[in-house]
């Protein structure tokens, strides 16, 4: 399984995405599950994806060589994000209807993506593209999209995160996020790929991979995990209950 996570913001967006691949507890890979196809100056579009890791592996491939052949895959010729996203859940389709009856004996054969970034003067915009290829775009009422093991790094954006959030605050939100999910979930693990974007930079510069070992997760995670204990010891104790 996987964790993917994309933010968007008033500034800008944050996307970010773990490495665990598993087919068994006995076959554990890392493999990096965020795809930047960009311009610089031009275009900057970033791909996250989980699921079956043949099939979204199949769609990033069969994008990249679509990449200057100016059809209505190619995201270089893409004219808006929604042009984008409508290329992946497009793909997406083609490779389940293709490989999809041969896979299924064996597995779930699907895959879900998330994708986000600017195209020239257009604002930033950010997609969840379904399984079924359809997809769902974030707003600044909804300014964050997960797929994969979403569910326990969920509750700290509910409470913290907003669309006005600054690109900073908004990328420790994200970190955190993903270390509450591999404190829960063994299926999801570093090193984490996250990049943050600034609107109209149309850059995707602002990229890194942080491992287990790097001094900032250790000190932010450490950090939050004290920061916790402090705050439940401060809180009001409960009332006896007893009659």
């Amino acid at each position: 399984m996987t964790y993917c996570l994309g933010i968007l913001l008033q500034d800008g967006l944050v996307m970010a995405s773990d490495s665990r691949s598993n087919a068994g507890v006995d076959d554990i890979t890392s493999v990096c599950k965020m795809e930047v196809i960009d311009v610089p100056g031009e275009r900057v579009i970033v791909i996250l994806s989980a699921g079956n890791l043949a099939t979204t592996q199949s769609v990033i491939t069969e994008l990249r060589e679509a990449l200057g052949k100016a059809g209505a895959d190619d995201l270089h010729a893409a004219a808006t994000l929604y042009d984008a996203a409508r290329a992946v859940g497009g793909m997406l389709r083609v490779v389940v209807a293709r490989d999809g009856a041969h896979v299924s004996p064996y597995g779930d054969a699907t895959g879900s993506f998330i994708v986000g970034g600017q195209i020239g003067g257009e604002a930033p915009r950010l997609f969840r593209v379904y399984p079924a290829g359809n997809f769902v775009e974030a707003s600044a009422r909804a300014s964050f999209l997960q797929i994969g093991e979403a569910k326990y790094g969920k509750p700290i954006l509910d409470r913290a995160l907003s669309y006005g959030s600054p690109l900073d605050e908004a990328a420790k939100l994200a970190l955190l996020s993903f270390d509450a999910t591999m404190r829960s979930d063994l299926s999801v693990d570093m090193p984490i790929d996250i990049l943050r974007y600034e609107t109209g930079s149309l850059s995707a510069a602002n990229r890194t991979v942080l491992e287990k070992s790097d001094p900032y997760w250790r000190a932010l995670s450490n950090a939050y995990g004290e920061g916790l204990a402090t705050l439940v010891e401060r809180l009001p104790r409960p009332p006896d209950w007893r009659s």
